[in-house]
């Protein structure tokens, strides 16, 4: 055999091995992405700007982990109905919109550690008397949002009232100015630097103690989904740096006169 025909031998699994470490270093080189979801009509927290843009504290929160992560992402806005039926159909890997962990959900979905506490409130009328236990709220009419954590309170706690669901905070808040509910329930915070800002909320304040806690959740996490520990391991590295660096505060300070954990 000719010193020819052993380097038409030895050509191909040379090539084949110049195949495999160029598509290794291309993998270690991609830019690993994610496309996360959040609520879209929920301000503070995630909304729309008049370009159509996503804003808002959770907004900012996603862009910050991804950062951390080296990640490139797409946010994306999803009805709160079907924001976790759409994260186990695989339709986005996380979700980033405030939502609060409880143990219904934890047997569906993981949750990251907690990145946020959730105090709700009621909001009535002033003059309203402070009671709003069950009993005190028997026969009166309550807007909340569906799907959320105090509709799910008020569904368990509050059977006897005049429960009403609505798809956004914004549509229970114009029921409330126009007489058309008794109280709303929902999200301090959002109430604090939403509705109780505005003209509209003159004649109505908030009723009643902070609630948490329980059927109200352990606060606020990013969900993804159970067969994934990989995306989570590296939301909770990207939290635990983002809030080391200062960069959690930063975002915070630029919402609230206050802090949230």
């Amino acid at each position: 055999m000719t010193l020819f025909s052993h380097g038409i031998r030895f050509a191909r699994p040379l090539s084949l091995l110049l195949m495999a470490c160029c598509l290794w270093a291309s993998n270690a080189n991609a830019q690993e992405s994610f496309r996360i979801a959040t609520e879209g009509t929920y301000p503070p927290w995630s909304f729309k700007d008049a370009q159509g843009t996503l804003q808002g504290w959770d907004v900012d929160i996603a862009h910050a982990l991804c950062e951390k992560m080296k990640a490139k992402c797409e946010i994306v806005a999803q009805d709160w109905d079907g924001i976790l039926p759409g994260l186990l159909a695989h339709k986005y890997d996380m979700i980033v919109a405030s939502m609060a962990i409880t143990e219904q959900r934890r047997q569906r979905v993981a949750f990251s550690d907690k990145y946020k506490e959730t105090v709700s409130r009621f909001v009535a009328r002033k003059g309203t008397p402070p009671d709003v236990s069950p009993t005190a709220l028997k026969g009166k009419s309550i807007g909340v949002q569906r799907g959320s954590i105090q509709a799910g309170y008020l569904s368990h706690e509050y059977r006897n009232s005049d429960l009403r669901f609505y798809d956004t905070p914004q549509a229970a808040e114009l029921d409330l100015v126009a007489g058309r509910v008794d109280y709303i329930f929902g999200n301090m915070v959002t109430y604090y630097v939403g509705f109780m800002k505005t003209p509209q909320a003159k004649d109505f304040d908030f009723v009643g103690p902070d609630l948490k806690g329980g059927l109200l959740g352990e606060g606020n996490g990013i969900a993804v989904r159970k067969d994934d520990p990989q995306t989570l391991a590296k939301v909770n590295a990207a939290l635990a740096a983002i809030r080391a660096d200062g960069t959690y505060d930063r975002i915070t300070a630029k919402y609230f006169p206050f802090k949230l954990m």
